[in-house]
């Protein structure tokens, strides 16, 4: 996973929609490749952490120099930017992967998550309102969240591989 032109380690940004397939994508892709997966939603939500926080933390595992993902508090394109900043001032390639899914599956995986049609609609309300797509400049990888996880794994390797090109 580390191979990229400038031997440089990966800072991989995975968002999309709520219930795309985004948790259980990387959950499978850094098991996979040996890779430190961080929610930095859940990591915030446990914790109780600000913003400042998180960035704090994230710079202290980048020290490490290994390739890992990020989930969460990515949404808007200028959360994106500030954690590519970080990644790029500590050594890394940020790479953005945006998991695409359609409605009527987020719909039932909501409704399934929550047992409850208006805390389902609730909580994607208020998420979509938040979620940016990404800009032609932030060159993202896309995926489908109905894709297999092999068909995925081949497009990011792909993806990744046609970024360290550029």
């Amino acid at each position: 996973m580390e191979g990229n032109k400038n031997n440089k380690p990966r800072g991989i940004l995975v968002f999309g929609a709520p219930c795309s397939g985004k948790s259980t994508f990387c959950e499978k892709f850094s098991k996979r490749f040996g890779l430190a997966y961080y929610d930095l939603n859940e990591l915030k939500n446990n914790n109780n952490f600000t913003r400042e926080q998180i960035l704090t933390i994230i710079a202290e595992i980048l020290k490490t120099k290994h390739t890992i993902m990020i989930e969460g508090e990515i949404d808007t394109e200028k959360d994106r930017i500030e954690i590519r900043n970080t990644l790029r001032n500590h050594g890394y390639e940020p790479s953005l992967v945006w998991i695409q899914t359609d409605m009527s599956t987020i719909r039932t995986r909501l409704k399934s998550k929550f047992k409850s049609i208006a805390k389902a609609k609730d909580f994607y309300e208020q998420a979509v309102t938040k979620l940016e797509a990404p800009a032609e400049e932030e060159h993202p990888i896309i995926l489908s969240g109905k894709h297999t996880f092999e068909t995925q794994t081949k497009h990011v390797i792909t993806g990744l591989a046609d970024l360290s090109e550029k």
